[in-house]
């Protein structure tokens, strides 16, 4: 073991306990504002452990530069992690709870909330790990601020032994990369580097550089009001019309039934009365055809609405994020640097394609290819989150062996 553990446990559990959950109405950049708050703390441990050019930008990211120390020219590499957790599951007050030596049995949470082995079982790989849960009642944040406590003792190590050499290390932390919108604001040019990597991807092992493609629609449904006693062939209820739209999308294709390479449409809101009102769908395919034919089938459910009832229906669609595949393709070299980092330090890569999206994906399509790297951890987003320790530390060597092959 190299990197501190108990120094990036430590962190970890400061981090969790800064409320940073991403608010997708807010609004405002960043979506919380304890998020800018996390960022500075997170800034000052870069300053403490000797980074350099340490800032915190007005949009709540905070950036720190390792300088080569090599003479040789070498790429300039990125890693980064963000600040905020997700919508889904309360992230105030968080309590963890650490677990020495896990005995590889259900887990019973303070709140009285079992996680079981059967339906948990990649819980049972972790036996005679350091567990750290929640307490049932919040999520615990390990999706980012684990990954974010991993950058920071990976920095920490190779400031303290200089004998490893590496070329120019940027770190980024963002802001509000479970609502899709930490890259807005942010400078890839200015980051300066050539390729980076995200450490966001869940348990030991896995690896992505593939996501889906990825838009989200708002259907507007205007309908007409009258007294019910003299409605007949006058009164259009928008509710109904919604609920028509709803069910007009196919059951086989929603994220309950589809898996891998699987794309589907999400039904995120639906919500109304008579006079007006609003279907959200979030719509994902890895596949950049197929997800084209999703959307134009969107396309045609309006159309059809409007045939039927005449034009009530007013369709919004917005592209999220793009498939980073057809970018980190370009150059498969930074594959190959993680692939060869994990098998350096006993780690055989389960490279799989996430089905969501990272700051990676965005980052790529702005210049900077970005795969995914684990944090280690596992049910993200809910009161079953969990990480181990011990994942937590190879994520961490991860990114030291792929500064030193960089420079090789």
């Amino acid at each position: 073991m190299r990197v501190d553990k108990n120094y990036m446990l430590d962190l970890f559990l400061d981090y969790v306990s800064y409320d940073t959950q991403a608010d997708a109405e807010a609004g405002v950049v960043p979506s919380s504002p304890i998020q800018i708050e996390l960022a500075k703390a997170v800034a000052k441990e870069c300053e403490k452990i000797g980074m350099c050019d340490v800032r915190v930008h007005p949009s709540g990211y905070a950036t720190a530069v390792l300088k080569s120390n090599v003479d040789k020219k070498v790429p300039a590499i990125g890693f980064l992690a963000h600040l905020d957790t997700a919508c889904e599951a309360s992230g105030k007050n968080i309590k963890p709870k650490i677990i020495e030596n896990y005995d590889g049995n259900d887990v019973t949470l303070e709140s009285g909330r079992i996680m079981y082995i059967e339906e948990f079982p990649r819980l049972a790989m972790c036996k005679g790990g350091t567990l750290v849960v929640t307490d049932g009642t919040t999520l615990l944040g390990g999706d980012d601020k684990a990954g974010v406590a991993e950058i920071l003792a990976a920095m920490k190590y190779l400031i303290e032994h200089p004998e490893i050499k590496h070329g120019e290390i940027k770190v980024a932390f963002t802001p509000d990369e479970e609502i899709g919108t930490g890259m807005n604001s942010f400078d890839a040019k200015e980051f300066g580097v050539e390729f980076a990597y995200t450490i966001d991807g869940g348990p030991e092992g896995v690896f992505n550089y593939e996501t889906f493609n990825a838009c989200g629609s708002k259907i507007k449904i205007t309908g007409k009001s009258v007294h019910t006693g003299s409605a007949k062939g006058i009164l259009i209820n928008a509710g109904l019309i919604a609920a028509e739209i709803a069910m007009m999308f196919p059951i086989e294709e929603t994220p309950q039934n589809t898996e891998n390479y699987e794309g589907f449409y999400h039904l995120g809101t639906i919500e109304g009365g008579v006079e007006e009102a609003v279907v959200k769908h979030i719509i994902r395919d890895h596949n950049k055809e197929k997800f084209l034919a999703k959307k134009a089938f969107v396309e045609n459910v309006v159309k059809q609405i409007n045939e039927k009832y005449g034009n009530v229906a007013e369709l919004e669609m917005q592209d999220s994020y793009m498939n980073m595949a057809d970018k980190v393709n370009e150059n498969k070299a930074i594959v190959e640097y993680a692939l060869k980092a994990y098998k350096n330090i006993g780690i055989e890569p389960i490279v799989i394609p996430i089905r969501g999206g990272t700051d990676g994906a965005r980052l790529s399509f702005m210049g900077i290819p970005c795969p995914n790297i684990f944090y280690g951890g596992d049910n993200a987003h809910g009161p079953y989150e969990f990480v181990v320790v011990e994942s937590m530390v190879k994520a961490a060597e991860v990114i030291l062996e792929i500064a030193q092959l960089v420079c090789e």
